[in-house]
């Protein structure tokens, strides 16, 4: 029974197979689950949507940056995470969190996808969503910028604006009142406590990093935001190779431009952040990122977001005291939803 039930799931989803190889070495997984499991991967379309989905998430192009900074005996990366659906690095969360809950049982077209968001990932689950038929609301700040909104109501999500001054706390609190006042209506995603977040980093983001210096990475930095990039890409590197240094950035105040970065000591700190995972925390202001975005225009010929040149600011502080080494920072996504700071910097 146990051989029958799961060579019909391999053929449906390869995805799962390590679950059903673990299962039919664990006594406590009985007949009862590999057939529930079974029913839901025959009788849910949505599982092969979602893994034709898959294709369209990851796998970003790695750029080394030669003309913005150059030092002799450092090598300076940076991952293109634009280069997915979604067009930014939250693709990858965004996808893991809906793939895990479909697989769960937890969402389906029947059910709306509920979370707060100062923007990408909103963007990112729309983008999804629209392509698998689920309804989705968005709880966002009202001054996320204008392209956000935009491109949100394009992909057909349901908006609920909260309080600029709350920033993205506000909007989390938001989304936990309507999911407790209506469970039957939603299913909350919880971006900022949900494992699948730095999950998708872990076996993802970090893995890709490490295939594409050939393993040679010596320093890991980015931004604390939901924290999944960093925790998730940093445990994996540090799995790989503990002597890899993972440097995490917040911004210099808790008053600041750097959209979906948070500053711990004053914002309600995520329940996926470890703490244990980073060796040293560097701060960067908005006007670095502002000057980075500017030099990295005039030198590399990219507009990056100034998320994007705040990472950067913060790999190049590391590469100026250090003497060699191969860095490796995120870029969430370009400047096309930024057109209100671009116009004021050039």
């Amino acid at each position: 029974m146990y051989v029958h039930t799961v060579e019909r799931i391999f053929y449906i989803n390869k995805t799962l197979k390590q679950i059903y190889i673990t299962g039919l070495h664990d006594s406590r997984w009985s007949p009862v689950f590999f057939n529930r499991m079974n029913s839901t991967l025959i009788n849910n379309p949505l599982m092969e949507q979602i893994d034709e989905i898959g294709s369209l998430i990851g796998n970003t192009p790695l750029l080394e940056i030669k003309h913005a900074f150059h030092k002799p005996g450092i090598r300076l990366y940076a991952k293109l995470e634009w280069h997915q659906l979604g067009e930014s690095v939250k693709a990858r969360p965004a996808y893991q969190i809906i793939k895990d809950a479909i697989v769960n049982g937890n969402l389906s077209k029947e059910k709306r996808l509920l979370d707060a968001t100062s923007g990408n990932t909103g963007i990112a689950y729309a983008a999804i969503c629209a392509r698998l038929g689920i309804p989705l609301t968005i709880c966002l700040p009202k001054n996320a910028s204008e392209e956000r909104k935009v491109l949100l109501r394009a992909f057909g999500a349901e908006l609920i604006y909260t309080s600029p001054m709350e920033g993205t706390d506000g909007a989390q609190a938001k989304a936990k009142a309507l999911a407790d006042e209506n469970p039957a209506l939603y299913y909350y995603a919880d971006q900022y406590n949900n494992q699948s977040n730095w999950k998708a980093h872990y076996y993802g983001t970090a893995r890709e990093i490490y295939h594409q210096t050939q393993g040679t990475i010596t320093h890991f930095v980015a931004a604390l935001g939901t924290t999944g990039t960093f925790t998730g890409t940093a445990k994996k590197l540090k799995e790989a190779n503990a002597q890899i240094a993972t440097i995490a950035l917040q911004p210099e105040t808790a008053l600041h431009g750097l959209e979906g970065w948070k500053d711990l000591e004053t914002a309600k700190v995520p329940g996926i952040y470890d703490p244990s995972w980073h060796d040293e925390i560097k701060a960067v202001s908005t006007l670095e990122a502002y000057d980075w975005v500017k030099i990295f225009a005039r030198r590399e010929g990219m507009l990056i977001s100034p998320s994007s040149a705040a990472n950067l600011a913060g790999a190049v502080k590391v590469a100026e005291e250090i003497d060699e080494g191969t860095i490796v920072t995120i870029f969430p996504d370009n400047a096309a939803k930024y057109s209100e700071v671009i116009n004021t910097l050039f």
